[in-house]
């Protein structure tokens, strides 16, 4: 009786062991694709922002200009205006 309790408890952590050593496998091969589906997301943020950093820098000077264009265009307009008064007086 006592051999029986002995084998059964042996075979017992030998499959836990086993059933261990097979989830500490499949552990790793979803952590190897975890961290590639994170470094190419990793990725296409990083192009993402590098497009973006571009566009917003373009828009600026794009801004920049169409303020200066629109300053300019007042500034005539007011002169006509000032011009267009002196006349008048």
């Amino acid at each position: 009786m006592a051999d029986t309790p002995i084998d059964a408890v042996h075979s017992i952590l030998i499959k836990i062991q086993e059933s261990i050593v097979a989830l500490r496998a499949e552990f790793r091969s979803e952590l190897g694709s975890f961290r590639q589906s994170t470094e190419t997301r990793f990725d296409s943020l990083e192009t993402l922002i590098r497009k973006q950093r571009r566009d917003s820098a373009g828009m600026l000077v794009m801004m920049r200009a169409a303020a200066s264009d629109f300053d300019e265009r007042v500034s005539a307009v007011e002169e006509r205006i000032a011009a267009l008064e002196a006349r008048k007086s």
